[in-house]
């Protein structure tokens, strides 16, 4: 539990790195924190105190307590070397590891440096590791975003980025409310493609499992429905099974009953990445469904563990080390003052084949209904 003067001290630097308390403000008297708080006169002086020996605060005897940015200079240590923060949602898993790889090739080759934070996909880790970065002084800011479908309650912190003239780049979504450079997947023509080479082979009846929280989520379902859509099959509610950062701790349990409940109707499914996708293929082992006989998988992203996994999954491409190096590019170029960089990029996905998807043909065959059973 914190005390009571850190607590204080927390919140004073949130304004300050949010821009509620602006360079050269002054803010509330001792008086009037002692009544916000419910502290004592004590309390409040030691967190002006601490937050003044940081270089956050600055003292005027007779005047009052205003806000400093030399907060800055003390914590960044820095020469002539540059420093670039990365904020990605995770660190360790999936693709974002070769994304920082080429985040980090490129950084080194010109002599930056790169201060790394995650996020977990969770927005109150995202607003402490904005604060970090504001609080030391990056030069530059790359970030991948939490929960980029949902509204974000740290666009103030971005902002603040924008009026210090930082320059940064978002990779893999953004978030629409702000005007911001961004290298992404085309999420959009990557289910399409996904979703169209299941209709090429035969398929009718094709479900769709996506993640609604991320703005990938979003854009890799209206793929899906426009090849529906081009292709005059029915959209159907009931084969889309969805779910959030939170609920995908529940993903093998509830995707069992989506799969009991919808299997004799379903002969494929278009998933929301390969993480996903492998999910499906060890549930389906669980049901004793065989892939791709009775039930196709696709999925997104040629992750590495859909390249080390016990089937060849078919998916698509992902560009992840390039995304990183380009976004990387950007920010260097950008801190050298390069004109007409490109502020928008849609890598194009491109399919690759695998052994989790055959023809349709014959599904339909027999009526006789098909029991499952849990190991």
């Amino acid at each position: 539990m914190k005390l009571k003067y850190q607590i204080i001290i927390d919140d004073i630097k949130s304004k300050i790195l949010s821009g509620d308390y602006r360079v050269g403000e002054q803010i509330p008297t001792e008086t009037t924190l002692q009544e916000k708080y419910k502290v004592s006169r004590h309390t409040v002086r030691k967190a002006i105190l601490e937050l003044s020996n940081e270089g956050f605060l600055r003292s005027e005897k007779g005047s009052g307590t205003y806000v400093s940015n030399q907060y800055q200079s003390k914590t960044s240590g820095k020469s002539n070397n540059k420093t670039i923060g990365v904020i990605t949602t995770y660190i360790s898993d999936y693709i974002f590891p070769s994304i920082i790889r080429g985040i980090e090739g490129r950084l080194n080759a010109d002599g930056y440096s790169l201060l790394l934070a995650s996020t977990n996909n969770d927005v109150e880790q995202e607003k402490k590791a904005l604060e970090m970065m504001l609080a030391f002084g990056v030069d530059g800011l790359i970030v991948e975003p939490t929960k980029s479908n949902l509204y974000n309650p740290n666009i103030a912190y971005y902002l603040s980025f924008k009026e210090q003239d930082v320059p940064f780049i978002m990779v893999n979504a953004y978030y629409e409310e702000l005007e911001v450079p961004f290298f992404c997947l085309d999420d959009v023509e990557s289910s399409y493609l996904a979703t169209n080479e299941l209709i090429s082979k035969g398929h009718t009846k094709i479900g769709l499992i996506a993640k609604m929280d991320d703005l990938q989520g979003k854009f890799r379902m209206k793929g899906y429905i426009k090849a529906l859509g081009e292709a005059k099959l029915r959209f159907q509610a009931e084969h889309v099974f969805s779910f959030t950062t939170e609920t995908k701790l529940d993903l093998n349990v509830n995707l069992q009953g989506f799969l009991i409940e919808n299997i004799e109707e379903m002969t494929a499914i278009v998933c929301y990445n390969d993480e996903v996708a492998l999910e499906v293929v060890n549930v389906c082992r669980q049901l004793d469904i065989p892939i791709p006989d009775k039930l196709s998988i696709i999925g997104q992203d040629n992750s590495y563990i859909a390249k080390n996994a016990n089937i060849k999954l078919t998916t698509l491409t992902h560009p992840q080390e390039k995304m990183g190096h380009d976004a990387a590019d950007w920010i260097i170029k950008k801190l050298q003052g390069k004109k007409d960089l490109l502020n928008e990029n849609y890598y194009q996905p491109e399919l690759i084949e695998g052994e989790t998807i055959r023809e349709a043909e014959g599904r339909f065959e027999t009526t006789e209904k098909v029991h499952f059973f849990r190991n």
